[in-house]
């Protein structure tokens, strides 16, 4: 049995970087799934600070029943990331495990009727469009979701993909002794943007590894802590700025750190 259980297992995996999806419109997805619509009340990430929080609360449907329609259970191996490509090149990689822990929604409207957008601050963006879809998370039944900002929140959602492309890209050779908890934060907070060996998000088509490598650590800690102080105007985020500037200082060197120990890979 456990032959066969691995034996599924693999297969699934080897299929893992084939499964990608475009999404329909709002009405064909909902006239193909069995779930309803349903509302969802969160603590809006984009519009939120540590000092005062907005809530907003949105309508879709919830990310498992849409993920199971499109790509039944194979996409729910442990290991795999689910891909949400957005208009603009961002690209969000979440773990498939994090919607087992975590209740997500693919929302496309407001419920009480406003315009379906975002003012990022952070990003020096206003009224931001956040269809065709956006992924929110329920950090109002999880509050321990908060601290992580937007991060995980992609919004002008219009592809799914299904891949395991991640654990050779960014733990390579021996790199999952050391480097696990570091490849997992670097993939959270960088990698909907920048790309590391080919893995990661469209906007910016330099190596973030090659970059971080001519950078000292004080300058790659100024530029993920402050972007908007080294490039006024800048989209680039603050680095996981709902966390103490203790625990972000720390993070963005561990991040500096995990770059600059990858290996260059061949061109």
């Amino acid at each position: 049995m456990r032959t066969v259980i691995a034996a599924i297992g693999v297969w699934l995996l080897a299929c893992a970087s084939a499964l990608a999806a475009n999404l329909p419109d709002r009405a064909r997805l909902q006239a193909a799934l069995t779930t309803p619509a349903q509302t969802v009340e969160v603590v809006e990430p984009h519009m939120s600070t540590p000092d005062r929080e907005t809530k907003v609360v949105y309508v879709g449907w919830p990310a498992t029943a849409v993920l199971d329609h499109l790509f039944g259970t194979s996409w729910r191996v442990q290991g795999l990331d689910v891909e949400f490509r957005a208009l603009d090149g961002y690209v969000s990689h979440i773990p498939s495990e994090r919607f087992e822990a975590y209740r997500a929604y693919l929302v496309y409207a407001r419920q009480d009727g406003r315009a379906f957008t975002v003012d990022n601050p952070a990003q020096n963006e206003k009224d931001v469009p956040l269809g065709p879809y956006y992924l929110v998370w329920d950090n109002v039944r999880s509050p321990d979701l908060r601290p992580l900002g937007a991060s995980y929140w992609p919004y002008q959602v219009y592809a799914i993909d299904v891949s395991d492309a991640g654990l050779s890209a960014l733990l390579p050779g021996r790199m999952t002794d050391d480097y696990t908890k570091d490849a997992a934060s670097t993939r959270t907070y960088c990698l909907s943007c920048h790309k590391i060996n080919g893995y990661g998000g469209d906007k910016w088509p330099v190596d973030l590894a090659q970059q971080a490598k001519m950078m000292t650590a004080a300058a790659f800690e100024t530029w993920v802590l402050t972007p908007d102080a080294v490039k006024p105007g800048t989209t680039m985020p603050p680095l996981a700025e709902a966390l103490p500037e203790r625990d972000r200082k720390e993070l963005a060197q561990r991040i500096f750190t995990y770059l600059n120990a990858l290996p260059n890979r061949p061109r």
